[in-house]
């Protein structure tokens, strides 16, 4: 499952309750919700099989601008993202890109090391409250 880049953590709830928990814990801290793609949904619509594969894009303006004033090419990658999924066995999992590998990929200057650690912090904590882990 390691990818580089990618931030992995199992969940002790189901996908929906997962999912239902990560977004009370986006709008708690008054981050805005933009998407919620069910890929599961729209497998199913074109007649496809896929366990269940959420996603949930998210953020703020203050703290995703800095990182494109810095290199615009950040805006790819933004606003953040977690991916709730469930493997073969059941298991649930939430997935996000972690915000040091993505200034790395973009080229950010040391200008934006705060701006980076806090949102390394932020998804950090909003999948932990999501998955149920300490």
């Amino acid at each position: 499952m390691a990818a580089e880049g990618l931030m992995t953590l199992r969940s002790n709830y189901g996908p929906k309750d997962t999912m239902d928990r990560l977004e009370a814990e986006v709008k708690a801290k008054g981050l805005t919700v933009f998407a919620h793609v069910d890929h599961a949904a729209g497998a199913a619509g074109v007649g496809l099989s896929l366990r269940p594969t959420d996603l949930l894009r998210f953020g703020n303006a203050r703290g995703g601008t800095p990182l494109m004033q810095s290199v615009q090419t950040m805006g790819i990658d933004l606003p953040l993202k977690i991916l709730v999924w469930q493997d073969e066995a059941g298991n649930t999992w939430l997935s996000y890109n972690d915000p040091s590998w993505l200034a790395k990929r973009h080229g950010t200057g040391r200008d934006t090391e705060a701006t980076i650690a806090a949102l390394s912090g932020a998804l950090q904590a909003l999948a932990k409250g999501a998955a149920g882990s300490p």
